[in-house]
């Protein structure tokens, strides 16, 4: 089921009157900027963990065939690695749309490489959304993505280019990766194969 986080996110004012702000991308905004940034860095966020738990209806699946793409969800002594971008505010027009599915703005203290650090913001899908599929196997996730397509293009292109664009950055997720070498076996058998998500 899809929820449409669009308005919520326009009537959140953190950063008001704020020129610039610090966005923390760790899913698709790692490989696909489709919005003009002032400047990218790596960096990373404490406390948080990538897991593949948030249901797409609307980019990656379908209603009817939901795909899976990222979230956050808290974990002690986690450590999230991604890109952060520094945007104008009026870039949030264009990336609420692309985030409405479930996903609202949340702050956190993003750390960089050399140390530094800054508030920011990022787009988390809780398990409160309604589009959150909660965990699984990730042989069980492997397989629907696997299964799954939708307006943006196939879910398993999500996941291969997330896991490429982190081994080119050189960040090691042992969760996405483990996805990925499940969704490799499955297709290598079955190359044509579209799996249900029964």
């Amino acid at each position: 089921m899809s929820v449409d986080t669009t308005d919520v996110n326009k009537s959140l004012h953190r950063f008001e009157g704020h020129d610039r702000i610090w966005l923390f991308g760790y899913g698709s905004l790692i490989f696909k900027a489709d919005f003009p940034y002032l400047a990218r860095r790596q960096a990373s966020i404490r406390g948080w963990t990538r897991r593949f738990w948030q249901g797409s209806h609307d980019h990656r699946g379908t209603p009817q065939s939901p795909g899976r793409v990222a979230t956050l969800t808290r974990q002690d002594g986690a450590v999230c690695t991604g890109i952060a971008y520094l945007i104008a505010p009026d870039v949030f027009d264009h990336l609420d749309h692309r985030e409405k599915n479930g996903y609202l703005r949340v702050t956190v203290d993003i750390d960089f490489e050399d140390s530094s650090s800054r508030a920011g913001l990022i787009y988390i899908a809780a398990e409160d959304n309604a589009a959150f599929l909660g965990p699984a196997p990730e042989r069980t996730i492997a397989r629907q993505i696997a299964g799954a397509t939708g307006p943006s293009g196939r879910n398993r292109d999500y996941l291969t280019d997330l896991a490429t664009a982190l081994r080119t950055l050189d960040m090691h997720d042992p969760h996405v990766f483990e996805i990925e070498r499940h969704l490799n076996e499955l297709t290598a058998h079955s190359p044509s194969l579209h799996f249900s998500n029964d």
